[in-house]
């Protein structure tokens, strides 16, 4: 893989959808579900971790269009998914109450690792 303008926009356009959908998903949970622990950081990551197993099971069995997994893996799934805001609310929530710390913690950990999980056997299962 290669470095070039396609490639570039292919990643620049996902993120770009990605982030909003990110915003959009963090607008509507908080209003829906206001709680202190952050679910709408865990909703984008389940959600997320589920469609990239989904998407990497499709990959590994058909050739994907490079162009096609650079938009949706590495740029909308990238900027869908937020680790980075995981870690640092995780961080304030150990500070403030150590148990919603914890709580948030585990629920994202294995939430989207059986959600990955998921998504990539649903679709081995229903594709081979």
């Amino acid at each position: 893989m290669t470095f070039n303008l396609t490639t570039a926009l292919a990643v620049g356009f996902g993120g770009f959808l990605g982030a909003i959908t990110r915003f959009y998903v963090g607008i509507e949970m908080v209003k829906h579900f206001p709680h202190e622990v952050p679910f709408a950081t865990l909703a984008v990551n389940v959600a997320g971790s589920f469609i990239i197993g989904i998407l990497i099971a499709i990959f590994i069995l058909y050739t994907p269009n490079t162009v096609l997994k650079l938009f949706l893996v590495t740029g909308f799934l990238g900027a869908l998914t937020t680790y980075s805001t995981f870690a640092i609310e995780s961080f304030m929530l150990l500070n403030s109450n150590f148990w919603y710390g914890v709580l948030n913690i585990v629920l994202n950990l294995f939430g989207t690792i059986i959600a990955a999980g998921s998504g990539y056997k649903l679709i081995t299962f229903f594709l081979k």
